[in-house]
C-alpha cells in the first residue's frame, strides 16, 4: 500500500513498504525539467543535476561520493523534458545515512563558482559523446525536426553557447525559480516505514519557501518536413516521426500495443520484415516519446545509403497494413502478454517501484495499481489499434530526419508529402 503525507508547504512524501526487500530506493523528484526552460536557459536543468553532487556547506564533492560508497549505496540523477530526479538505493540498515545525504545535496548545494567552471567542460564532453553516437544523436535531431524551436525540440543537455554563460548567480537563480515546494515529491520504496521517512525528511523539506510560479507549458504542434544532416558515417540513420498520444490519454493502452506490434520487440513487424526477412538493417525499432499533454510516435532504422528508400517504403507499408487490417487474435494476444510481462518483471525492482509511484503521482495525483494497467491492456480490442493507426499514420503529418552520408540526389518527396 502506498502512503502519502503532504507537508505544510505542499512538498509530498510517498512511501511503499515492501518488507521482503532488503533494500530501499528513494527519489527526490522535481516536476520541472528542460521543457520549462526559456531558450537562453536551455541546459540549466541538466547543469543543476550535475552541480547538486558538487558540494554543500558541509560536504565536498569527494565527501559526497565517499559517503555513498562507504555504505555500499548507489546514487545518480537524471533530467527529462518534464522532470528531474535525484535518487539513491541502499540497504535498509543505511536509510538514515542516505536520507541525510540526499537532503543535504538537494537543500544545501552551494553551486561553487570553481566547481561550475570544472563541470562545464565535463558537460561539453557529454554533448560531444552524444553527437559522436549517431543512434542517439538522430533522436535529438528528430525531435527538433518535429517540434521545431519549442522547448520539446531542444536538447536536454543544452548547447555550448548557453553553457559558457552559466555562472553561479545564473545557476542559483534558476534553481530557486524551478525548485518550488509544490513541485517536489519524495518517493521511497522498499523495506521502510512511512512515518520514519516523514520524520527523517519532513523537517528539512518543510522549510522550503514558495517562490514565483513557472509559466504554463504550451503544447506545440508537430511539423511535417524532411531534414537531411550530412555526416561522414558508414550508414544512414533514419527517424520517421508522426504525432502520438500524451501520457494520460485514455487510449494509451492501445497505443502501447500499436508500438509493440509495429516495432517494439524482436517479433514485431518492422524487425521481422526489415532485419530478418530482407536483411536491410541491424538496428530497427519503433518508439514512443510521450509527455503530459502531447507525444510523438517514431520508427528508427540504420542502413546502407543505397537501401534507405527501400527501408522507408517498408516502414510506410507496415504502417499502412496496420491501418488496413485488424490484428489477428494471436498477434494481439502476444502483444498484450509482452506488455504485461514487462510490467510484472519491472515490478520486481525496488527502483522501478519508486519510479512508478512518482510518475503516477505527477500524472494522476494518485496511485495507479498495476492491476488497473493490466485491465487496461486486456481491454484493448483490435479495432482500437487499427483506428489509432488510421488517426496517427498520415503521410501529411510525418517528418523524416536522416543523418549520415546522404547523397544530394536522394529524393524522398515521392514517398512523403512534405
Amino acid at each position: 500500500m502506498i502512503q502519502k503525507t503532504c507537508l505544510a508547504n505542499d512538498v509530498r512524501i510517498l512511501t511503499k513498504r515492501i518488507p521482503h526487500f532488503k533494500s530501499v530506493s528513494m527519489g527526490v523528484w522535481v516536476n520541472a525539467g528542460a521543457r520549462d526552460e526559456a531558450e537562453d536557459e536551455n541546459g540549466l536543468s541538466h547543469f543543476i543535476e550535475h552541480m547538486i553532487f558538487k558540494g554543500t556547506a558541509t560536504r565536498s564533492a569527494y565527501q559526497i561520493a565517499k559517503a555513498f560508497d562507504a555504505i555500499g549505496g548507489h546514487s545518480n540523477a537524471f533530467t527529462s523534458m518534464e522532470t528531474t530526479c535525484y535518487h539513491a538505493k541502499v540497504m535498509a540498515d543505511h536509510l538514515a545515512t542516505m536520507t541525510d545525504i540526499l537532503s543535504d545535496i538537494f537543500l544545501n548545494s552551494v553551486f561553487d563558482p570553481l566547481e561550475i567552471d570544472r563541470e562545464r567542460p565535463v558537460i561539453f564532453q557529454e554533448i560531444g559523446m552524444l553527437e559522436d553516437t549517431p543512434e542517439e544523436w538522430i533522436h535529438v535531431l528528430a525531435q527538433n525536426t518535429f517540434w521545431g524551436e519549442s522547448p520539446l525540440g531542444r536538447s536536454i543537455l543544452g548547447n555550448r553557447e548557453n553553457l559558457l554563460r552559466f555562472d553561479a548567480p545564473v545557476v542559483r537563480a534558476f534553481f530557486r525559480k524551478l525548485y518550488q515546494p509544490d513541485r517536489i515529491l519524495i518517493c521511497t520504496a522498499g523495506n521502510v516505514e512511512h512515518n520514519r521517512i516523514v520524520d527523517l525528511m519532513g523537517p528539512a523539506f518543510e522549510a522550503i519557501g514558495a517562490g514565483n510560479r513557472l509559466p504554463e507549458r504550451l503544447t506545440p504542434t508537430g511539423q511535417a518536413q524532411i531534414r537531411r544532416v550530412r555526416k561522414k558515417l558508414e550508414q544512414v540513420h533514419l527517424c520517421l516521426t508522426t504525432p502520438g498520444l500524451s501520457l494520460t490519454d485514455p487510449r494509451r493502452f492501445a497505443f502501447s500495443i500499436l508500438n509493440t506490434v509495429l516495432g517494439g520487440n524482436m517479433s514485431s513487424r518492422l524487425f521481422q520484415e526489415i532485419r530478418e526477412r530482407r536483411g536491410l538493417a541491424y538496428s530497427v525499432y519503433s518508439f514512443v516519446s510521450a509527455y503530459v499533454d502531447t507525444g510523438v510516435f517514431g520508427a528508427y532504422a540504420a542502413c546502407d545509403v543505397k537501401k534507405i528508400k527501400e527501408v522507408l517504403r517498408v516502414i510506410l507499408a507496415e504502417m499502412h497494413r496496420i491501418q488496413s487490417d485488424l490484428l489477428d487474435i494471436t498477434e494481439l494476444k502476444n502483444a498484450k502478454a509482452f506488455l504485461k510481462g514487462s510490467l510484472y518483471l519491472g515490478s520486481e525492482s525496488v527502483d522501478h517501484q519508486m519510479l512508478r509511484m512518482a510518475q503516477n503521482e505527477i500524472l494522476f495525483n494518485a496511485p495507479v495499481p498495476i492491476e488497473h494497467v493490466i485491465q487496461g491492456i486486456e481491454a484493448v480490442a483490435a479495432h482500437e489499434v487499427r483506428d489509432l493507426a488510421r488517426e496517427l499514420f498520415c503521410p501529411e503529418q510525418m517528418a523524416a530526419t536522416l543523418l549520415g552520408p546522404i547523397p544530394a540526389r536522394l529524393n524522398l518527396e515521392g514517398l512523403l508529402s512534405p
